[in-house]
């Protein structure tokens, strides 16, 4: 197998889109010089230069070495630290209609979409076997979503991401957005802000050493998933997106100890880890490792292994009814109904004065919860200063981790890195019965 050329949707569902060539490109073969450029919707069609298209795709003559600009490229969709960026890419430019708008998407080789992951994921500055044992796992997951995609368009059984009836909604956020390209550029899939972020010497020597280096179950590319901080116990994949158990995305504890993991799916146990801070590998405070790994952004939290959120009635009653589009007056109680292995909740009851609804699972919770989206959906809640009615007006959350816990938790590699442990010892902790193996 040779190194494949991948979609990755940038900009996505537009009305104008401003571009930059920074070298010369080709449109349907004709010489397009460097400059800035835009398009446009025009009755559902690409508005370009005084014509109108359905496609347009400025190809690269090198794919290696052609760069162009995005202006005004989201970046934390929907995340606490949202904002807008004007972005360089290596690679294609490629224009498509999507709903009477337009996308923008990057056509990229994969080793160089893999070189702006890891400076884009992380610091470009992170440890040498954190940053390989990412590029593994990055180019692993990538490689099991094309995959994926591929069976899915081949199956008579469609594929569904959420379940809903009067009292529940049960949903995972996966591959349902990104029909017509490979992957998103936003932490959906994998952070990929092409060249904008500075890489290292030290990234291109570990994309390069590490070249086509895959993690293998049972003969098939590991779909191999990574949060910032798993809270002490990494959370099984089938908890959180479509119930296809991976031996290889199972709890485990954030630690070399043998010890016993504890039962987090009884409420008690569950509790009593998250109000405490034993000790794990991401249970840290390094602030020379976090500069290391952390973007400036992810910098703007300080507290990924344990945390609090305080929300007034009027506040959470009001972030819920927006988030959730369902009006449930006043908010009562929130319920754990089922929590996975480590101590995240999976399905949730709100009770309010006005309705009560069960959600799930662990990223649609999170959603529904905060304006952004709370750090992780391992939380107790705490409530205070009721009325006369008995209704709090005060709800503090207490929550573990930072994001959905499975597969590699970033803060700990990069622990591990620190106290010496090499890439391969990282995966193995990390990806159980998983073996590194060469795609090509």
């Amino acid at each position: 197998m040779s190194e494949p050329l991948i979609q990755v949707g940038i900009l996505l569902r537009q009305q104008k889109i401003d571009f930059l060539l920074s070298t010369g490109y080709k449109l349907h073969g004709k010489e397009m010089q460097p400059g800035d450029y835009s398009v446009e919707v025009a009755n559902g069609k690409i508005l370009f230069n005084g014509e109108t298209f359905d496609e347009l795709i400025f190809e690269a003559g090198d794919i290696h070495q052609n760069a162009f600009g995005l202006m005004n490229v989201i970046i934390g969709v929907q995340f606490h630290w949202e904002r807008k960026e004007n972005q360089q890419f290596l690679g294609s430019l490629k224009f498509i209609v999507e709903n009477n708008s337009i996308s923008a998407i990057n056509i990229v080789a994969l080793e160089d979409y893999l070189t702006s992951v890891i400076s884009s994921e992380m610091s470009a500055t992170s440890s040498e076997e954190l940053l390989k044992a990412h590029a593994v796992i990055s180019r692993s997951w990538l490689l099991a979503q094309i995959q994926k995609s591929q069976t899915l368009e081949s199956s008579v059984i469609g594929y569904r991401t959420s379940f809903e009836t009067p009292t529940e909604i049960f949903r995972w956020y996966d591959r349902e957005n990104h029909e017509r390209f490979d992957v998103c550029a936003d932490d959906h899939c994998q952070r990929y802000q092409g060249i904008t972020r500075q890489s290292t010497d030290l990234v291109k020597k570990v994309i390069r050493e590490t070249r086509g280096e895959v993690l293998h179950y049972n003969g098939t590319i590991c779909d191999a998933r990574f949060s910032k901080c798993c809270g002490g116990i990494m959370e099984t994949f089938e908890n959180v997106w479509e119930p296809v158990p991976h031996p290889y995305l199972q709890a485990r504890p954030d630690n070399t100890e043998d010890s016993l993991l504890p039962d987090l799916t009884i409420e008690e146990n569950a509790e009593e880890w998250i109000r405490t801070s034993p000790p794990a590998f991401c249970n840290t405070q390094d602030v020379i490792v976090l500069r290391q790994v952390l973007n400036d952004y992810d910098r703007e939290t300080a507290d990924f292994y344990r945390w609090k959120t305080t929300y007034t009635q009027k506040e959470f009653s009001s972030i819920i009814r927006e988030r959730s589009g369902i009006d449930f007056g006043e908010i009562i109680a929130l319920q754990a109904l089922e929590r996975g292995a480590s101590g995240r909740i999976i399905r949730l009851k709100i009770i309010g004065t006005e309705r009560v609804m069960t959600i799930g699972k662990e990223l649609e919770i999170r959603r529904i919860l905060s304006k952004s989206h709370l750090y992780s959906s391992a939380f107790v809640v705490d409530t205070e200063d009721e009325d006369d009615m008995g209704i709090p007006q005060k709800f503090i959350f207490t929550g573990a981790g930072w994001g959905h816990g499975v597969g590699l938790c970033q803060i700990g590699a990069a622990i591990m890195a620190k106290k010496g442990q090499g890439y391969l010892k990282i995966l193995t902790h990390y990806f159980p019965q998983s073996e590194t193996v060469k795609n090509y």
